[in-house]
């Protein structure tokens, strides 16, 4: 991954965090916590295809597996969270666009209740029993629910955030680019002439120099008479 794609993902990945733990968690909702930090990975999986999905996702799990107040194996979200990114990354459309926002919310629906039911599967292979003393069926619809409620708040943003990070002049085909524009702003700019244009120009140097003696020499022409 290019070194913006790691800052941007970085950032986006610890905000959410931060408040999904601080705030969404202290809801005390029925059921599923808002996974604020589901929707961030999908808004860049889209973005950065399977490849960059899944080290997105595994970065997000791991790191939210050793934030407190986890009290889970570490690794467990992790892994949940980069096969999730890595499937999100295959739905990125080809042009990089999406035509509508039907795609992106079948993408949330899937995601949520793939996570839902990857971890309750990791947390029996661990002896984790928590998800079938709670309920998996109320736990699957409420987190769909609140994915898909939030996902218009976050997953544009983030999409939009991506993109405009793909798009930094820092990259190097961005500053490639850049340059070469500066450079042919700087010749026509400096010099007043255009590169094609310089056969024109010489042209026309030479066409009022051949005016101006003509006139010198009829007006020769004029006193000698």
């Amino acid at each position: 991954m290019r070194v913006n794609r790691i800052l941007l993902s970085s950032a986006l990945i610890v905000v959410a965090l931060v408040l999904q733990v601080s705030v969404l968690a202290r809801l005390h909702l029925p059921g599923a916590v808002p996974d604020l930090l589901l929707l961030t990975v999908l808004g860049l999986a889209l973005v950065y295809g399977h490849v960059g999905g899944a080290l997105v996702g595994f970065g997000a799990g791991l790191l939210a597996d050793l934030a407190p107040p986890a009290d889970h194996a570490a690794g467990r979200y992790a892994l949940v969270l980069c096969v999730i990114g890595y499937l999100a990354g295959l739905a990125k459309p080809e042009n990089g666009r999406l035509k509508s926002a039907t795609g992106p919310m079948v993408v949330v629906v899937a995601a949520a209740l793939g996570t839902t039911l990857l971890y309750a599967g990791v947390g029996a292979l661990v002896g984790d029993t928590t998800a079938r003393h709670v309920g998996l069926p109320s736990l699957l619809f409420t987190a769909a629910l609140y994915d898909l409620l939030l996902a218009p708040f976050v997953v544009p943003g983030i999409m939009a955030l991506a993109r405009k990070a793909e798009n930094d002049p820092l990259a190097e085909t961005g500053s490639a680019a850049k340059s070469a524009d500066i450079s042919s702003g700087w010749l026509s700019s400096g010099t007043g002439l255009k590169i094609g244009g310089q056969r024109g120009g010489l042209g026309g140097l030479k066409n009022k120099a051949r005016t101006r003696t003509a006139r010198v020499g009829r007006i020769k022409g004029v006193k000698r008479l």
